[in-house]
Formats: structure tokens, sequence, C-alpha cells
């Protein structure tokens, strides 16, 4: 089968994996992985969420955001505390080690990006409205 006869769902499929390889390889050298990363990162965008938004945001499975939070916990780069309304309700954030941490993977993977996207040129934000058009689309 040749690249011009591969599906959309398959070439959407090898890009996925062609980037999370090239993130995972990039961060190795800071110690992260792509999905501690993606945790990392958004917690600099988000105020405090809680795992369940953070979860939302990332499209990462609840019960694998509360796993890498643990872990992440222990390694001293978030902190996880109790909402002050809901005790049920984690709330995740950031710590100095965190930022420190993520802060030079934000510019690494930022670099990475550009690299990817450099052959779309002046189509990378058609592109990228088509990408969150294709994302809003409720599958299951």
């Amino acid at each position: 089968m040749s690249s011009a006869e591969f599906s959309v769902g398959h070439l959407v499929w090898r890009l996925a994996m062609k980037w999370r390889t090239a993130v995972d390889r990039a961060l190795d050298p800071l110690g992260l992985t792509h999905a501690q990363y993606v945790v990392l990162a958004s917690l600099l965008a988000l105020d405090r969420p809680s795992q369940r938004e953070l979860a939302d945001h990332t499209g990462l499975e609840a019960l694998y955001v509360s796993k890498l939070a643990r872990a992440l916990e222990a390694s001293g780069l978030i902190s996880r505390t109790r909402d002050v309304v809901d005790t049920r309700t984690v709330r995740l954030e950031l710590t100095a080690r965190g930022r420190s941490t993520v802060e030079p993977a934000v510019a690494l993977v930022s670099s990475l990006l550009d690299r990817l996207l450099e052959p779309l040129g002046e189509r990378t934000d058609a592109f990228s409205r088509e990408l969150t058009a294709l994302l809003a689309v409720p599958l299951g």
C-alpha cells in the first residue's frame, strides 16, 4: 500500500504517534514523559483545576490524570490539595520545582511543534481551526 492510499484515520494515527514519540524523546533528558508534560504544561495555563477539569482540558482519562498527579506530587512537581468547599475534589497546582521543570520543556516542545508545522507555512492557522472542528465532533 502506498502512502497515497492510507486512509485519513491511519494518517491521523501516524501523525499522533510521530508527535508523541518525538515529544517523549525530546523530554527524556528533562526526566519527563509526554503525558507528564501535558499535565504540567496545562497547569501553567489553568488556575488550580480539579483533576476532572484537567482531564477534560487534556483529553486524558480522569483515572490516568489521578495516577499522573500522584506521581508528579511524589516527585515534588505539583501539589494536590482538597477543595475547601467540596472535599471530594482534588485541586492541582505547580510547585516552584514543577514550574522550573516545565518552563524549559514548553520551549522545547514549542520548537519541536514549529519544526513539525513548518511545511504548512501560512496554512497553519487554517489547519488548527480544522483540527479544532474535528475534535469537537462527538464520537462516543
